[in-house]
């Protein structure tokens, strides 16, 4: 059962829903079940999953060579919260930035630049409101890593067509970068509401 009992970046949403919705009904029922759920994005059904998962690949190939996808990191003081970066980036064996993608269409993508060149706290404005799932689950990353800041990346989806996205070439003015400080009262939050699965975990840890 100790096998499942953590709460990943990707569950910080159901995490933060109210109590008594679906999402976070699942996530305690997946906390306790000692059954790991296996993930295998790049041939799933669902299209933005997958595309996701593709251009994922496309967009390492972007950064320099310190920088490394899919990186695990677990919380020294919660132990029950851990995180896999998208992309970190390290220096000496130890995490000193990251980066958390996400995908969006076109049309949406667009909408970014509208805020692009307004200033730093217009544009968090605009990122807790329009994408506030994303931002908690970074605030959930920077409390695994135990940094002050990371940043943000939106890319474009300019196709679902899996033979195009394979061997495409991402271009700079694709891209929408967000720099996202550490927002102490955020994090408290989620360790208010990862408490009570803290304790769960502690219990059967004994």
């Amino acid at each position: 059962m100790i096998n499942t009992m953590y709460i990943g970046s990707g569950d910080v949403k159901s995490l933060m829903s109210s109590k008594e919705s679906a999402s976070h009904i699942l996530l305690m029922q997946r906390f306790v079940s000692g059954v790991k759920p296996y993930y295998n994005a790049k041939n799933s059904p669902i299209d933005a999953l997958r595309i996701g998962a593709i251009l994922e690949d496309r967009y390492l190939l972007t950064l320099p060579e310190n920088y490394y996808a899919q990186y695990p990191v677990i919380s020294k003081e919660m132990d029950v919260f851990k995180c896999t970066l998208d992309f970190a980036k390290i220096e000496n064996g130890k995490i000193i930035d990251f980066e958390e993608l996400k995908t969006l269409h076109f049309l949406e993508f667009l909408k970014l630049y509208e805020i692009k060149d307004q200033n730093e706290s217009q544009r968090i404005t605009y990122i807790k409101k329009a994408y506030k799932s994303y931002f908690y689950q970074v605030q959930e990353q920077l409390y695994c890593t135990e940094l002050n800041e990371s940043t943000l990346t939106f890319l474009a989806v300019n196709s679902y067509d899996d033979s195009e996205n394979l061997y495409r070439v991402i271009e700079p003015n694709e891209i929408c970068k967000f720099r996202i400080h550490r927002d102490e009262e955020a994090i408290s939050e989620i360790k208010e509401r990862g408490r009570i699965f803290q304790q769960i975990k502690d219990y059967y840890k004994e």
